[in-house]
């Protein structure tokens, strides 16, 4: 029973605002499932100023008819109103339409709400696994330059708003140079 000391408009008040509590925090918890639905993948792209690069590899172990070795430089960019941590990037390269890589790489690269930040992206290209490749690399030898397509999936740690995966999707192009 209340309190008739208290007079009728307090206790309503007091009502009120345990009311509004109660409510606003069960509407908070159903935000952050659809927070999930809503976070955005970072966005890659050839950094300025920074071409990608090929450059040639002798024969190794690992690669007996030698190979090429290519950095892109790839600017990242969040573009939530949070932070989140870049965890892993699986990639696919192609140049002028053929397959040349593939590469996985756990990241761990922490990036704040609206921050970019440049990374360089080094994959291998083994001569003996992209006959495909002989004219495109016959070109960049003589100078030349040659498009690539680079394409991935992408993880994130984003702390209580999840651990999403987002691809595979287009992550960038552009032009390769010899170095």
């Amino acid at each position: 029973m209340a309190d008739a000391s208290v007079p009728w408009m307090t206790r309503l008040i007091r009502g009120l605002i345990i009311l509004a509590a109660v409510t606003g925090a069960g509407g908070a918890c159903a935000n952050l499932g659809n927070l999930q639905q809503i976070i955005q993948p970072p966005r890659f792209e050839q950094a300025a100023g920074q071409p990608a690069e090929i450059r040639l590899l002798g024969p190794s172990a690992n690669s007996p008819v030698g190979g090429a070795g290519v950095r892109i430089w790839l600017a990242v960019t969040n573009p939530n109103p949070f932070g989140f941590t870049l965890s892993t990037l699986n990639t696919t390269l192609t140049l002028e339409g053929n397959h040349a890589a593939t590469g996985d790489f756990p990241l761990g690269l922490p990036l704040t709400a609206g921050q970019q930040t440049i990374v360089p992206l080094d994959l291998s290209i083994s001569f003996a696994d992209v006959p495909g490749l002989s004219r495109t690399l016959g070109r960049l030898a003589v100078g030349g330059t040659a498009g690539y397509q680079l394409d991935g999936t992408i993880g994130i740690d984003a702390g209580r708003f999840g651990a999403p995966t987002f691809g595979p999707m287009r992550l960038t192009t552009g032009e390769l140079q010899v170095r």
